[in-house]
């Protein structure tokens, strides 16, 4: 049996794991890379494989630097089946097509730019196609077969599959696969994205107790994450700061699956509680209310405080106003508002959408606050602002960072370094090869030695295209 490290192996995007086994090729997740040109370039360069010769996908979640080229995988010759959960398939049916818009819309803004530049003789020359387009996306969601939490699936004859609840985004699970037959089977846990436990929404992650192999996500490998209760103490900060005492705007950049979810379940909670007043809360992102709605529609998916707080009426009597913006005369109204408003939008690390149009007003701005949510991958806009720039560019224009910024550490949907490791302590005995992938080179070889010191596990950090024998 071989494992291939498409992406993600010392790096945080780009997850996607090759199984190759007596003739048998399958992959687990097929993600996008993210993070300025060179990720674009390896997104059109991603496949080392023959896509038509893959038998199935087996994903974990739908997040797009785990799903993200799936729709390319498609459209270059794959026939197979995508395996998911019943919710993450209900999430690609609105992240794959808005994915597909967006490469749409880089091609064209690329190609203009090209045609700008070039002599007239080249302007019709080596025009660039987007990644995938909107009907390609489409196509790929005909390949979905949603499945139940805990449910034995068999997508090959000589494969066996279960997803467990990984407590990260509504639908997020751990992928427990068998290979082989009688006593030629071996095990191998993928753990996708592993949550925190404790935190809103969804439920802890499920533990695991055996296997023979441990694939392990590490993105907060090196640190701790702040308390729930420092987290809202911050949050409660940031609104009263701005929307009370400067009158400004808090634009909230934030992943439209999981993250919008969380600051609505906050807002209403802190509100709740008579710790922020009531807020005017708009949330500009299409796919954003779509997520929505497809979290609600799963609502038995979360855990018991949502529940309480939600209720049949979705927590609206705790907004002075929230509206959900769909069109974009709607969205670029919102720019002519000066203060006393939360937007919130995507893209969670301020790379694409609606969100950069928000910053290009307000980030001037001092009496606003930019409230980062998430984490912000190398050589992404967000990860330049959390880096302390004094300028960035946006559409073109130099914008000078005025506003205040604000980080909520404690808010990720990614287990920190104690909760990966209580997460680990649940298995009996160590797994013949554990593989620490998602994260950055330094937090992943960090993190894998920690496993061998604490655990005493043998335990690798791969390098992105590293291939392993397992036997």
């Amino acid at each position: 049996m071989k494992l291939s490290f498409l992406g993600a192996a010392r790096e945080v995007t780009g997850s996607s794991f090759l199984l190759e086994a007596d003739g048998l090729r399958f992959l687990v997740d097929c993600g996008m890379f993210q993070g300025g040109r060179e990720a674009r370039a390896r997104n059109h360069q991603a496949f080392s494989f023959d896509p038509e010769s893959i038998d199935f996908v087996i994903l974990t979640h739908a997040h797009i630097d785990h799903s993200g080229l799936l729709p390319r995988l498609v459209a270059l010759g794959f026939k197979g089946q995508i395996y998911a959960t019943r919710a993450t398939c209900d999430l690609l049916g609105v992240m794959l097509p808005d994915a597909g818009h967006i490469q749409e819309k880089e091609a064209e803004r690329e190609n203009y730019r090209l045609f700008k530049s070039r002599k007239p003789s080249k302007k019709a020359r080596n025009e660039i196609a987007p990644l995938y387009t909107v009907e390609q996306a489409r196509a790929c969601l005909k390949r979905l077969r949603p499945v139940d939490y805990d449910t034995e699936i068999t997508p090959h004859s000589t494969v066996r599959c279960k997803f467990r609840d990984a407590g990260h985004i509504l639908g997020s699970a751990i992928a427990e696969v068998w290979v082989g037959k009688g006593a030629q089977q071996r095990k191998i846990v993928f753990s996708g994205d592993l949550g925190q436990p404790a935190r809103p929404l969804v439920r802890d992650p499920t533990p695991i107790s055996d296997t023979d192999w441990l694939i392990v996500e590490s993105t907060y490998g090196n640190r701790l994450h702040k308390s729930m209760e420092k987290t809202e103490d911050e949050l409660t900060q940031a609104v009263n700061d701005t929307i009370e005492k400067k009158g400004g705007n808090l634009i909230v950049p934030a992943f439209a699956v999981g993250r919008t979810q969380d600051m609505l379940y906050l807002l209403a909670e802190l509100t709740r509680q008579g710790r922020i007043p009531k807020l005017t809360v708009y949330v500009d992102s299409p796919m954003a209310t779509a997520a929505t709605e497809v979290t609600y529609k799963h609502m038995a998916l979360l855990d018991p405080e949502t529940h309480a707080l939600m209720g049949k009426h979705r927590g609206i009597e705790h907004f002075r106003k929230l509206a959900f913006v769909e069109d974009v005369e709607e969205s670029m109204a919102l720019n002519k508002i000066k203060g006393g408003a939360v937007i919130i939008s995507a893209s969670g690390m301020c790379d694409a959408g609606r969100i950069k149009y928000h910053l290009r007003e307000n980030l001037p701005r001092r009496e606003s606050t930019i409230l980062i949510t998430g984490f912000q991958a190398a050589g992404t806009l967000g990860r330049r602002l959390v880096d302390g720039a004094k300028r960035v560019r946006l559409w073109g224009e130099d914008v000078a960072v005025r506003a205040d910024l604000y980080t909520l550490g404690g808010l990720s949907a990614h287990a920190d370094q104690a909760a990966l490791l209580n997460w680990l302590g649940h298995f009996g005995k160590p797994p013949q090869r554990t593989f620490v992938v998602h994260g950055e080179e330094e937090t992943a070889l960090g993190f894998a030695a920690l496993i061998k010191e604490k655990l005493g596990w043998q335990v690798e950090a791969p390098q992105a295209g590293q291939s392993v024998s397992l036997s």
